[in-house]
């Protein structure tokens, strides 16, 4: 009787885990909800639905078109995750989204203008925060590795 249900378990157990493809859309978690694109190439997207969201004000078409933009371009710098620094500067750009979005809704199209150019910039920043990013990770393993391996080396560490 043991041998049966272990059997059954067994061929249970088999059948279910070989009814799940494990294709390479699959994704769980959190950390697959963005992250569809990289660091670089979600502040362009974002940059282009700022565009867009100007080009909207200037031809004056309606608010919610412009709202719509605004609301992309937000949901699109999400896919901008490098660090910590690069995520805090981000928060600060997408307040100047928001800020836009808000004087949309109040009907002062040229304060939302002046708002989404100061976005489009502080979205541009971010682009040299990525650079540096690399070079404080090369700067990083150099000194861990001269560490590892009881190397003292004066330049460790140091950005050029």
């Amino acid at each position: 009787m043991k041998l049966i249900k272990n059997t059954i378990v067994a061929t249970t157990l088999a059948l279910s885990l070989g009814s799940f493809s494990a294709n390479a859309e699959v994704c769980l978690g959190m950390a697959c909800m963005y992250n569809r694109m990289t660091a670089a190439e979600g502040i362009d997207a974002t940059i282009v639905q700022i565009n867009e969201a100007m080009k909207a004000i200037t031809s004056k078409s309606g608010d919610e078109a412009i709202i719509d933009n605004i609301k992309e371009a937000l949901a699109t710098s999400k896919e901008i995750n490098a660090n910590d620094k690069l995520d805090r500067n981000r928060n600060r750009a997408n307040d100047s989204l928001k800020k836009a979005r808000s004087a949309v809704k109040e009907g002062d199209m040229v304060k939302a203008t002046e708002l989404l150019k100061e976005a489009e910039d502080r979205f541009s920043g971010l682009k040299s925060m990525i650079v540096l990013t690399q070079a404080d990770r090369v700067s990083q393993q150099t000194n861990l590795i001269n560490r590892i391996i009881d190397k003292p080396d004066p330049n460790a560490g140091a950005r050029k």
